[in-house]
């Protein structure tokens, strides 16, 4: 009896030891599988460096709305803090000059997603009394955008008034800058014909061109004029060199943006370093207008405002002819400088 006890006692400890060495061997068999299965290195060592975070560009289009309804006052605070939408200050300002395209350029680079545009001329850095109200003040004019958006605003009076370059160094001395410049003669005359525009509407006479531009004791060309002192660029950029290096300049050809504006907006946008989204697509040609208008998506299409594009005067070519050898050593400088070079006279 006691040796047949022994015996089942033996065969039960045979069973129980054969499970433990089998149970080791499979973990130690799933182990080695397992050790297999492990890449070489870590995931993560394996994935690409993450970029830095950024709003998906489609995600700032369909937002545009909110942004809209921003401007026009009419978006809660609870919207504006659910989406983390800020005032920044910009980090790129189109700086000049006038009338060479100044508006035209804002509202192009406003297609890209990742620009938000300042909608008024905010005349911060140029104007006394609104540089005395302080940076906050400033910031306080600028549109909501997204954290990851370069808000832009456009005073083409910066470039000729000699305080603001360094106010605006003060603000931010890495700042991007954009110029744009037209063929001198032609924007003196431009710049004529606006003010004309405004003498007109007010039924007050105004001098002719020609009488402003060409002092009538001398017979040379006028430069206590303010039309002609603009269109000298070398003057006034000489002026901006002292506090930012040209490397953050950039200069745009406000002619060539009028009759062909896709590559200018491309530079522009490498310049920001931005991605490259705008396309031919968002722009067409308008021959009632004679300019080109700007298409955001299938519904919202935009032309500049009627103003644009004015009837210039019959000016005396002679006139012409004196301006543009009068202004030809300064393009020349220009182009040296800034390094572009345009087919001016």
């Amino acid at each position: 009896m006691l040796f047949k006890q022994q015996a089942l006692l033996r065969q039960k400890l045979f069973v129980l030891g054969s499970l433990a060495i089998g149970s080791v061997l499979y973990l130690v068999a799933r182990v080695g599988t397992l050790d297999r299965l492990q890449p070489i290195c870590p995931i993560e060592s394996r994935l690409p460096p993450p970029e830095p975070e950024q709003i998906p560009l489609r995600t700032l289009q369909f937002k545009r709305g909110l942004l809209h309804e921003l401007r026009k006052g009419n978006a809660t605070k609870e919207q504006i803090r659910l989406h983390n939408l800020v005032q920044q200050l910009p980090r790129a300002i189109i700086i000049g000059v006038r009338k060479g395209g100044t508006r035209a350029l804002l509202e192009m680079l406003n297609l890209h997603p990742a620009v938000v545009k300042a909608s008024q001329e905010i005349h911060f850095f140029d104007n006394d009394q609104n540089y005395a109200r302080g940076i906050d003040w400033y910031r306080e004019k600028m549109p909501f955008s997204f954290p990851h958006q370069i808000t832009i605003e456009k005073s083409p009076a910066y470039f000729i008034t000699e305080e603001v370059p360094e106010r605006i160094f003060k603000m931010n001395s890495s700042i991007k800058l954009l110029i744009i410049v037209r063929e001198p003669t032609t924007r003196a005359v431009s710049d004529y014909t606006q003010v004309l525009e405004g003498k007109e509407r007010k039924n007050k006479t105004y001098h002719k061109f020609e009488n402003l531009a060409i002092d009538t004791n001398t017979c040379e060309v006028n430069t206590k004029y303010k039309a002609v002192r603009t269109s000298i660029y070398t003057k006034h950029l000489e002026r901006w060199l002292k506090y930012f290096p040209v490397e953050q300049f950039h200069i745009v050809d406000g002619d060539r943006l009028i009759t062909d504006p896709l590559p200018e907006l491309q530079l522009v946008e490498r310049f920001l370093n931005l991605p490259s989204r705008i396309s031919q697509y968002n722009l067409y040609f308008n021959a009632t207008r004679g300019f080109y208008c700007l298409r955001f998506n299938i519904v919202f299409n935009k032309c500049l405002a009627g103003s644009k594009g004015r009837i210039h005067p019959e000016v005396d070519p002679s006139v012409v002819t004196k301006l543009q050898k009068f202004f030809h050593p300064f393009n020349q400088k220009f182009y040296q400088i800034t390094g572009r070079t345009f087919n001016w006279p």
